[in-house]
């Protein structure tokens, strides 16, 4: 049991918050929590005051050694109880000062003892067998959080009323910089493609007016230039100074594209001889990531999509844009904007804020999604997440890993798969839709049983790995570079994994297990 541990442990025992263990011993709450992670270690002083606190010996606190232990009521510089009428009649002889004198001495010399104890452990684990040795701690790797449709990061107003990352359960982005973690929660277009998207957040992330490249911006009739970022989000940024990319729901599917352009670059991008052309599509960069988290990501698409024609009516959507319009707000768990209006983040169409409701934000949309493929609704269908494999490889460099959730339960015959209680009540339309449909896309793709088992927005057979990649099964084997690691399926719907309608407790561990076992992989 490491010294973190025994913090942890003890600090249960009794019954004390991390908030009111740092409270009683004077420092801030994110240092308990570094201490009880192992990513710091207590001062001198601090293990003194925590082996009082816990009314165990310094040695017992360090190294886990049983002691006889003392009261936590008792310092260990005040003399015993059964001396206590001696010390009294000697009083006399006895002055405040020299008592006072006498404890600072004995303190002093339990400090050095306490020290002695550290170095002296240190010097035991150097010295042990190499197949002995205590691990170093992992190095630790920034992490950029991206949302997905519909979603919303720093810098909104959205994100003033409500958080994204932790929803019900609080700021979750700044509950893990608590933890001891760097964490970035950008933002990018709620409804642009996977390439915009991408754009923006190398923009984003590295500081730059964001370029959609001359070649796409061309095919697509859009500009090639969006907005402007002036400082970088994330100061240092190359190969040993590495990301860990977390994507939920189309933010798998950002982050995909963006570490596959950083390796490959972009063939047609260069073809197009732009002598600006962005770094993030001449290639050379794979290093660059250390690891990339898709979280109920539809790397196949969502037969929610394939629906409008036959089960439209029973969800309420008519035509393609109501259901993206919709969607921009379900996959967050709101019906509308939280304060009437919505920034779209669609410059490079000439689109940003919207005012208004679903009916205002649909009439504005139309003219955009009617006339092309480039927005989100093409590349969340199977036909076009077919499209945008095509395109997305692997980084040989990267760890990848993916979570996908399911909500339904085998159903009846009018419905194959039916939402379970517990499925958030806005979902509950869509995993019944899609929990019954099945057929063949525009594009040929067969949508068959296998595809019923959802989370409420996407199938868990799209979630669980984009068709054709290599992949194993997280925990029977060790992770590779340039493989996904499939965690088992997970109960619950589309937006437990981001905390709503989730325990903040479960969450919370959710994230720290997760963190800790990406930044063990080396």
């Amino acid at each position: 049991m490491t010294l973190g541990e025994r913090i942890q442990n003890m600090r249960k025992e009794m019954g004390l918050s991390q908030e009111e263990l740092a409270e009683r011993i004077g420092v801030s709450r994110q240092s308990v929590s570094k201490w009880e992670n192992d990513a710091a270690l207590p001062d001198t002083d601090k293990v003194l005051q925590l082996s009082r606190l816990f009314g165990v010996s310094a040695d017992t606190l360090l190294t886990g050694s049983s002691a006889a232990p003392q009261s936590a009521e008792e310092s260990p510089f005040d003399p015993p109880a059964e001396n206590a009428a001696a010390q009294e009649s000697g009083s006399a002889g006895r002055n405040p000062a020299k008592r006072s004198a006498i404890r600072k001495i004995l303190a002093a010399a339990l400090a050095v003892a306490a020290l002695g104890l550290a170095i002296g452990a240190a010097l035991i684990v150097k010295n042990l067998p190499a197949k002995e040795k205590t691990p170093e701690p992992p190095q630790t790797y920034p992490y950029v959080l991206v949302h997905g449709m519909g979603g919303w990061g720093d810098g909104s107003g959205m994100n003033t009323a409500a958080k994204y990352w932790g929803a019900d359960t609080g700021d979750l982005a700044q509950y893990l910089r608590d933890a001891g973690y760097t964490v970035y929660t950008p933002g990018v277009g709620p409804i642009s493609s996977a390439w915009d998207r991408a754009c923006e957040l190398y923009a984003v992330l590295t500081g730059a007016r964001v370029d959609y490249g001359a070649a796409h911006a061309a095919a697509h009739n859009h500009a090639r230039y969006g907005r402007n970022y002036a400082a970088p989000m994330v100061e240092s940024w190359d190969a040993e100074h590495k990301l860990n990319l977390v994507g939920h729901s189309f933010g798998g599917e950002t982050v995909r594209l963006l570490a596959s352009l950083l390796t490959y670059g972009d063939a047609a991008e260069i073809a197009a001889g732009a002598e600006d052309i962005s770094p993030l599509f001449t290639g050379g960069k794979g290093e660059w990531i250390h690891s990339v988290t898709a979280l109920c990501s539809p790397h196949n698409g969502s037969s929610l999509t394939c629906v409008i024609d036959s089960l439209g009516g029973t969800i309420g959507i008519g035509s393609a844009t109501e259901l993206v319009a919709s969607l921009c707000f379900t996959a967050a768990g709101i019906a509308n904007p939280l304060n009437g209006v919505y920034d779209f983040m669609l410059d490079q169409f000439g689109l940003t804020e919207i005012n208004g409701g679903l009916p205002e934000i649909t009439a504005a949309l139309e003219p955009i999604l009617s006339r092309g493929t480039d927005h989100a609704g093409y590349d969340l269908s199977p036909d076009g997440a077919a499209a945008l494999n095509e395109k997305i490889q692997l980084d040989p460099y990267a760890y990848y890993f993916s979570y996908a959730y399911r909500t339904t339960e085998a159903g009846s015959l009018l419905y194959n798969e039916r939402p379970r209680g517990d499925t958030l009540p806005v979902l509950i339309p869509f995993a019944l839709a899609m929990g019954s449909w099945q057929g063949k896309t525009p594009g040929g793709i067969t949508v068959d049983s296998a595809w019923l088992p959802n989370d409420g927005l996407v199938n868990v057979i799209s979630a669980e790995y984009p068709f054709g990649d290599p992949h194993t099964v997280l925990g029977e084997d060790a992770p590779e570079k340039g493989v996904w690691s499939v965690a088992p399926l997970q109960t619950g719907h589309h937006g437990t994994v981001i905390g709503l309608g989730a325990n903040a407790e479960e969450t919370h561990a959710f994230y720290i297990n997760l963190f800790q076992m990406i930044d063990s992989c080396k």
